[in-house]
């Protein structure tokens, strides 16, 4: 996996043309098989001309490093919220519109802190727009693809919604420790997967997903 900073200047391009502020955002936990789907978001304007020593992807930080910079980016954002759609909204909607919800969910956070979330730019990592079909009012949405990678507030948004998800994990860990989540996160590890044969699903797993990994 490439290492490289992310930087602003796809806001820059963004808050240049007109946008009052960009919303970064981007999703964890996606393909787990317990716990929640996060959608993590992260706004910047024209006043954020640096960003955070060491912000990068989430995926490209240890644990010990995302923790630390969790606290430090929402410090730096504008604004910052996490959205999140349990297992069993992702059993009975599907994970994509779980997504969408999530990431809905997000946005009415940064609503609640104030943010009129309708007059800027909504900067999402990846190709897929799902936030769109989950609203009933269209909002400014550009796609982004590596922009967890390239795009510092989707980088920020990524670290926020990682820690924050990693964290109710942790704390389901000692309800459940024999799925290992303290570890794995939710995840399929090898020992998450034989802990799920041997003592069977918990109200966190996603069990339309464990009929494609238990037989």
């Amino acid at each position: 996996m490439v290492v490289c900073d992310p930087r602003l200047d796809v806001e820059s391009e963004l808050l240049t043309a007109g946008a009052p502020f960009v919303i970064g955002c981007d999703e964890v936990g996606r393909g787990a098989v317990a716990g929640p789907v996060a959608v993590g978001m992260a706004v910047v304007d024209a006043t954020h001309v640096s960003i955070p020593d060491g912000l990068r992807d989430s995926k490209m930080l240890s644990e010990k490093k995302r923790t630390m910079l969790a606290p430090i980016v929402q410090s730096w954002a504008l604004h910052s919220a996490v959205g999140l759609a349990s297992p069993g909204e992702v059993d009975d909607i599907g994970i994509i519109a779980a997504l969408g919800l999530a990431a809905k969910r997000a946005l009415g956070v940064l609503h609640e802190q104030g943010l009129a979330v309708a007059s800027g730019v909504i900067l999402l990592d990846g190709n897929h727009d799902y936030l769109s079909p989950m609203l009933t009012h269209p909002l400014d949405v550009r796609t982004r693809v590596k922009g967890d990678r390239d795009c510092a507030s989707i980088s920020g948004a990524s670290v926020v919604a990682k820690v924050h998800r990693d964290t109710m994990m942790i704390a389901q860990h000692e309800m459940y420790p024999e799925y290992e989540w303290l570890a794995n996160k939710g995840y399929g590890s090898s020992v998450h997967m034989e802990a799920i044969k041997l003592n069977g699903p918990t109200p966190l797993h996603r069990r339309t997903w464990l009929k494609n990994h238990v037989g």
